[in-house]
């Protein structure tokens, strides 16, 4: 089944701007959020990390709704006829993360409807893959729109890895960056949303989607050799639905989070599918100024191509946005901004 669904709106809330324009903007001239946050690491320094400046210093789950619904609310503004008319799928941490922000996603899923002052769609669900969830979200999204049961698809993803659960564990695995630690991420908090609908003429198009597994994932217990044949899968898949090689992409966006096995798993992806002589391709990363917005990251990632798009920065088109999980979960979707590919 080929796609057939145009990115329509975005919302953003990071730790470098509470709405879209004013977040891109900031990542694009790579200003960034990280700051002293209130956990200290295993010697007894202020952990870095990247908090979203919000008016009230809700926790938890209440948190995490206000986040969402900020973004949500934003994407809803340039197409007011969508609310009340569009299902929600929700990205989430993996259920199993240590630290996850959420307890109760029905709970969540309730509180944001409250705020956003939307009600929940019986179709809404949640997808919690951490940071591919995003590509399981836009599978599911097509199919319901290319069906014809929905007309608009809000995918929102949120997360937070600056909880005191989660930061221990990741400081215990030597996976945060620390003063004696360059191979780690810096821990952030972000939501983003983008709504889809059926193609439009001129719209900015799901051209291709690959979802796939990685078997050499980062806590693999076999000690296999990371070859990449998850992302690559990946990205075979995606490109195999848009219809072109790699070589004809304009630019990547991707959720490397600062260590090295996520750079090495896209160099390898993307060395392995080159067949033909290649121009050398942008690759942009959220991460270099909000560290690891988990389950928000591809929302985000779509965001920031639509808006480069629309602005006329993007340095080619089509553009790859791909993100993976610890658990070796792959994703990658080609985005085309023209009414056709």
């Amino acid at each position: 089944m080929r796609p057939a669904l145009d990115i329509l709106s975005v919302g953003m809330v990071t730790a470098v701007g509470l709405d879209a324009p004013s977040a891109c903007a900031a990542i694009r001239a790579g200003i960034d959020g990280f700051q002293e946050t209130r956990f200290k690491d295993e010697n007894d320094e202020w952990l870095i990390g990247a908090p979203v400046p919000l008016p009230a210093n809700w926790i938890g789950e209440k948190r995490m709704a206000h986040l969402a619904a900020g973004a949500i609310v934003e994407a809803f503004e340039e197409v007011p006829e969508a609310r009340g008319q569009a299902a929600l799928i929700l990205c989430l941490a993996e259920e199993d993360r240590p630290g996850r922000p959420v307890r109760s996603t029905l709970r969540l899923l309730d509180r944001i409807a409250e705020i956003t002052e939307v009600e929940k769609h019986s179709r809404s669900r949640v997808v919690a893959h951490g940071r591919p969830s995003g590509h399981v979200a836009l599978d599911h999204a097509r199919r319901m729109i290319v069906s014809g049961e929905i007309p608009y698809v809000m995918v929102a993803g949120v997360d937070s890895y600056l909880t005191t659960l989660a930061t221990t564990y990741y400081l215990k695995e030597r996976r945060l960056l620390t003063s004696d630690n360059p191979n780690g991420f810096i821990p952030g908090e972000a939501a983003a949303a983008v709504l889809c609908g059926p193609p439009r003429r001129g719209g900015f198009r799901l051209a291709g989607l690959g979802l796939s597994r990685e078997a050499a994932s980062i806590y693999n217990k076999q000690d296999l050799p990371l070859r990449a044949d998850g992302m690559t899968s990946a990205y075979r898949h995606a490109l195999g639905e848009t219809g072109i090689e790699m070589n004809r992409l304009g630019y990547r966006i991707s959720d490397l989070i600062g260590e090295q096995y996520w750079f090495k798993q896209t160099a390898l992806a993307s060395i392995r599918l080159v067949r033909n002589p290649c121009p050398s391709q942008d690759l942009w990363s959220p991460a270099e100024t909000l560290g690891n917005v988990g389950a928000a990251v591809t929302p985000l990632m779509l965001g920031m191509a639509l808006m480069a798009a629309r602005k006329n920065y993007a340095t080619g088109n089509p553009v790859l946005v791909e993100a993976s999980n610890d658990a070796g979960a792959c994703g990658a979707a080609v985005l085309a901004a023209r009414a056709a590919w």
